[in-house]
């Protein structure tokens, strides 16, 4: 696995780092910080985490313990001076009982756009950290470090560091491994500044494509997804379930709890109307495979409702679940300002008071970013609607995470490490991470494109469309060091070998397309079209046309708010992209489109007449030199969908592992989606061979192997994902046609065979009964195997009692 430089620098070797820098304020040149009650066993490390935090819980007065599961985040301007340091004197008037949490201290201010209030400096956001903490540990009665929070959705969130493929991106990659190390990378640049918790993975099973945040998650499947997940917590915490973090390590949040990924009406934060067998069943599991099998400290509650009762007041889901059936020991945080929601928004309760009670007692332990909700738990405790046990309950939770991040031993940043962000190897992981993350839906031979070498006959492609010049990030963005657009890749690729001509063809949205904007308005027809005009004019000559279309950052987003929108009602591409598509197609030329975008490629007209058609999603920083690259055959497309393309709105939810009574058909339209779950294809081709049981009859409780062999029969090293399906024959209640149940991918020289042995664990073969039971029922189950899902082959396996 890679590691982020773990190099694990004292404090003062820190701050010599930081007077080389010229940054530290004179607050930050002693090396010694007088701790607060400082011979207190809670101070001890040699002491189990479990006493540390009895012994602290019962020297804090209610006022203190309240201010430990509370955040800061809109009123950091109260906590800071000029330029926008951290002042102690502001910070002690203001919160006399010290703070538990602050939240993203790479922005200077609350909500607000980078691009309007720009992020902090590398070393302007250790400084801030060391202030915090100094403050916090010698100026504050217990001395009880600050615990840090940050965005780490695919790269740190921050300004010079590495941004990576979205989340639905780097599910493509069907690579666990992949993803580990890239949330390895990312935990070491984030815990670097000083920063032990981040708010990612996304592990939402997402159902419909309308919804905005699609784009933040890693698809369709419970198995997927759960693999995924499990994969970026073990690369941000470290494998193993062991919850004291480790050097160059950061603690994960799991996001959302849960039904998120399919709203009513496609809208965020719509109600689930979804049963609990279709939340056991499809939803639940990712959740469960990540607490089970990893040391995950904090769980974020979903801001949905689901049968009539908002999340963060569903004290069986939060308790009986979380807490019961999967034995969850960290903290539930709440999602951003989601308990003042159920006043304002649920209006279940008449106002945050009210809210903060309800939520303390369904199970919600810190208030996120600010705490208007759990501020007011000093007076629910004083008048008794809340009692202390409830609040000791939460505080020793949220601070059992600080003692296993280690703040109370060793809170500093690593100066040294910090400024090596986004370096060579982060470059490097980011380009192979938009490399394994392509996907190649259509090729009718065009690609890959070639390139002469000499230049006497040198081709004139034309590099068409609103996504070409510019690289797009996706939501919860952070700020490399620098990024390369697919054109920028292209003319870098081909040199003096091709003539390069390029035109913008159409402007999606007017400004400058920044995810923070509450306005969207797209772009104006009448000037698109004479921008149509001028393309059709510059790709008139070219022997081939890659035509960039898709999304921007504002047509397809997270709606946070009534006043910034990010879901909706049609699935094609938004203002005059089918019109610059029609036009280039009618010049005669080989067309090649190429998609940047956030949700599945719903764009029937151009899935049918585009030559060829390369999904490359948010691709992160190096997107325009993978892109390049798959384009000329540098590298070879083996990226699978992880979701279900549906053909129009109509279709929506359109997934794979559906109902047998469900697609039965439609009057004058397909049932058949525009592209399947797992479908991807490559430059080579592949051949797979029967599928062989390890055994034909296990009983209940036992797993199974899966061999099948695997054939490069074309004449280029490629990627194919090798994908197990489970049907189970005959049950006692209805169930999916199909269910993922296992996957590899392996990459493959021309001519070369490879065994690939694929393990069904026995959670795939179970199903909830009708008694609501967990249980393997024996019986028959359809094994298949194959390259996506509806390109398989079957075999048979038979449970016995």
């Amino acid at each position: 696995m890679h590691r982020f430089k773990r190099t694990a620098l004292a404090f003062g070797v820190c701050l010599a780092a930081l007077q080389v820098a010229t940054v530290a304020p004179a607050a930050a040149q002693d090396v010694t910080v007088e701790r607060a009650m400082q011979d207190a066993p809670y101070w001890n490390a040699n002491l189990p985490v479990e006493q540390r935090v009895e012994d602290l819980l019962a020297r804090m007065t209610l006022e203190e313990k309240v201010a430990q599961i509370i955040t800061v985040w809109d009123s950091k301007g109260d906590i800071q001076g000029e330029d926008d340091v951290f002042d102690p004197a502001k910070a002690a008037a203001k919160y006399p009982d010290g703070i538990g949490q602050i939240a993203r201290p790479s922005d200077r201010l609350g909500p607000s756009s980078p691009r309007e209030v720009p992020r902090r400096s590398i070393e302007d956001s250790i400084q801030y950290v060391i202030d915090a903490q100094k403050w916090a540990m010698e100026e504050t009665r217990l001395g009880i470090p600050i615990l840090f929070h940050e965005e780490s959705l695919h790269g740190f969130a921050a300004k010079d560091a590495t941004a990576f493929p979205q989340s639905i991106g780097l599910a493509s990659t069907w690579d666990p491994d992949l993803i580990r190390e890239i949330n390895d990378l990312i935990a070491g640049e984030v815990r670097a500044r000083g920063v032990h918790l981040v708010l990612s993975p996304v592990v939402d099973v997402a159902r419909d494509p309308r919804w905005g945040r699609i784009e933040e998650t890693f698809g369709e499947d419970p198995y997927l997804v759960g693999e995924m997940g499990v994969a970026s917590v073990e690369g941000l915490t470290g494998i193993g379930t062991d919850r004291t973090l480790r050097d160059g390590q950061v603690m994960a949040t799991l996001k959302h709890m849960t039904g998120h990924g399919q709203p009513e009406s496609g809208t965020n934060v719509g109600p689930a109307q979804i049963s609990e067998r279709t939340l056991r069943e499809m939803f639940f599991p990712p959740f469960e495979q990540v607490v089970t099998r990893t040391a995950i400290d904090a769980v974020m509650a979903s801001y949905n409702e689901i049968d009539g009762i908002p999340s963060h007041s569903n004290s069986w889901l939060l308790n009986d679940v979380l807490r019961g059936e999967w034995n969850y020991q960290g903290a539930v945080v709440s999602d951003y300002y989601a308990i003042e929601d159920l006043a304002r928004l649920h209006q279940i309760v008449p106002d945050y008071t009210a809210a903060a009670e309800l939520a303390l007692n369904s199970g919600v332990d810190v208030d996120l970013p600010e705490g208007a909700g759990f501020v007011n738990l000093v007076e629910s405790a004083q008048a008794g609607r809340v009692s202390m046990a409830a609040i000791d309950t939460a505080v020793r939770r949220f601070l059992t995470m600080k003692f296993n991040a280690g703040l109370f031993d060793n809170p500093w940043p690593d100066m040294a490490t910090a400024m090596t962000s986004n370096g060579a190897e982060g470059v490097a992981l980011a380009r192979k991470a938009a490399e394994k993350s392509l996907v190649l839906l259509k090729n009718d031979g065009v690609l890959p494109l070639a390139l002469p070498e000499g230049v006497a006959d040198r081709p004139t492609i034309a590099v068409i469309g609103p996504n070409a010049d510019v690289a797009r990030l996706g939501g919860y963005y952070g700020e490399p060091r620098a990024s390369v657009t697919p054109l920028e890749g292209i003319r870098a690729l081909v040199g003096n070998r091709a003539n390069i001509v390029s035109s913008l063809g159409v402007e999606i949205t007017k400004g400058d397309d920044d995810w923070w904007d509450d306005t969207v308005e797209l772009g104006d027809p009448a000037e698109n079209r004479r921008r149509i005009a001028e393309a059709v004019e510059v790709a008139r000559g070219a022997d081939t046309i890659v035509l960039f279309i898709g999304d921007t950052e504002k047509t397809s987003r997270e709606g946070w708010a009534p006043g910034h929108l990010g879901d909706r009602t049609s699935l094609d591409l938004v203002g005059e992209q089918n019109e610059l598509f029609a036009a280039m197609k009618a010049l005669g030329k080989p067309v090649v489109v190429v998609l940047v975008n956030g949700r599945p490629p719903s764009y029937p007209t151009v899935a049918e007449e585009a030559d060829a058609i390369l999904e490359t999603w948010y691709a992160g920083e190096q997107q325009g030199t993978a892109i390049a690259d798959a384009l000329f055959g540098r590298i070879n497309p083996g990226g699978k969908m992880p979701v279900t393309t549906a053909r129009n709105v109509g279709q929506v939810p359109n997934f794979y592992n559906y109902k047998p009574s469900a697609r039965r058909g439609y009057l004058f339209d397909e049932v058949t989606p525009l592209f399947p779950f797992g479908h991807g294809l490559s430059y080579t081709s592949f051949e797979l061979g029967a599928p062989v049981l390890s055994a034909a009859s296990i009983p209940a409780g036992s797993g199974v192997t899966v061999r099948v062999p695997v054939t490069n029969t074309g004449d280029m090293a490629g990627d194919e994902v090798v994908q197990v399906y489970l049907r189970d024959v005959i049950s006692s209640v209805t169930r999916p046609v199909k269910e993922l149940a296992g996957f590899q991918r392996v990459t493959l020289q021309p001519g070369e065979t490879r065994q690939v042995d694929i393990a069904i664990e026995p959670r795939s073969l179970m199903l909830w009964n009708r008694d609501m039971e967990r249980v393997i029922e024996p019986g028959e189950f359809t094994v298949m195997v194959g390259t996506s899902s509806v390109d398989l082959q079957e075999t048979t396996l038979t449970v016995t009692p």
